[in-house]
Order: structure tokens, then sequence, then C-alpha cells
């Protein structure tokens, strides 16, 4: 495998604390990774450790033969997708995307190098740095890079890329109701202590 740590990135579906299965799969962490166009630090980093996968494949599961054109991970953000054929997302335009997964609990910490325990922390829109190892592979003839997931570390917020509800846009304040003016059995407002009395 071919280890990089990529800075400066924004993070999309993330499933970082409990694993989800697609189509019938086994289930597994991941979150896709959105690199925009200008880092291009991180698109060196991304390349070298691709080229450095595709030479391991080559020298092991590709039996010394480099395929003409080895199947990616890495997608073009401003294209679009290839399980379909239509335009990636908004979010990915100006990006190259991939998406990274393990069936390990990946590690997912703060700036700091803490664990972050609160699983609201993490979300869709957020940035921060993301540890992968590109690998090759080679299945049912199909000859290509994948991309593992180790861990992901929350630099900053950012605009949820998913529609969040909050506390005070759901809720407004509310009159106490302890105080007996609601009758326990109704729930109706109970005007005079006295009124419903039979005697």
């Amino acid at each position: 495998m071919a280890d990089v740590t990529i800075k400066n990135v924004r993070f999309s579906y993330c499933h970082l604390f409990q694993p989800k299965s697609q189509n019938g799969s086994d289930p597994k962490y991941s979150t896709t990774v959105l690199v925009p166009k200008g880092n291009t630090a991180a698109k060196q980093a991304i390349d070298a450790a691709v080229n450095e996968a595709i030479n391991t494949g080559v020298a092991g599961k590709w039996n010394g033969t480099r395929p003409p054109r080895p199947a990616l991970c890495v997608y073009d953000g401003d294209g679009v997708r290839p399980s379909d054929g239509q335009p990636f997302g908004d979010e990915c335009k100006g990006c190259w995307v991939f998406t990274a997964s393990t069936r390990d609990k990946p590690f997912v910490v703060n700036n700091r190098v803490d664990d972050i325990i609160d699983p609201t922390q993490v979300y869709s829109g957020m940035w921060g740095n993301v540890c992968v190892s590109f690998f090759p592979y080679n299945y049912n003839g199909k000859k290509g890079i994948g991309c593992w997931l180790n861990g992901v570390q929350k630099v900053r917020d950012g605009e949820p890329l998913t529609h969040r509800v909050t506390a005070q846009s759901a809720f407004q304040v509310e009159e106490d109701s302890t105080a007996g003016s609601y009758d326990p059995i109704t729930g109706q407002p109970v005007t005079s202590a006295n009124s419903e009395l039979p005697w």
C-alpha cells in the first residue's frame, strides 16, 4: 500500500462512527474526500501515491504487466460519476473526488489530535486532513487502484452539505406547563382550579 496524508480537504458522506452497507455489501466505514483543484500539493501527493500503488500492482497482483488503463478511484468533480454517467453534485465542482473506506474503525481526531467522541462534530461539509492508503487490486479480471481509509482529522467547521435542523429553528419558547394549568388526563388548559369539580 502507498500511505499518504492529504491536507486541507473537505468531507462528504461521512460514515466514520458507524459502518454502512452499500447494496447489501459488507458494512464499511467510509467518507468521500473533496480536494479543491487549487490544492496542488494535495493533488501531487495523491498522484505520487497512486503511481506507487500501480508499481506495486505490476510487481505483484498484476503479474509484471501494467494494464493499459487501470481503473482509478480519483475522479474529476467537474465530470460525471462513473457509476451512472450523471454529473457529480454541486459540492464536487472544482474538486478532485475519491471515496476511502475500511472495515476497521478509523481514527477520528480534532486539530489537537485528540479523539472526537461526539459524532455530531463530524459531518459532511467540514474541513480537515485525511490519511489513506492506495492499493492495487485484481478482481474478476478488473485491475485498478482502490483507496483504504486510515483516519480523519477535523481541522475546522464548514457549511454543512446536508440540511441540519437545529432546536432553535424547530421550536420556540413555551410557558412552563408544570404548574397545574393543564388537565393531566386531557392535556387541555384548565381556566380555574375548581371549575371542573362536581361539588
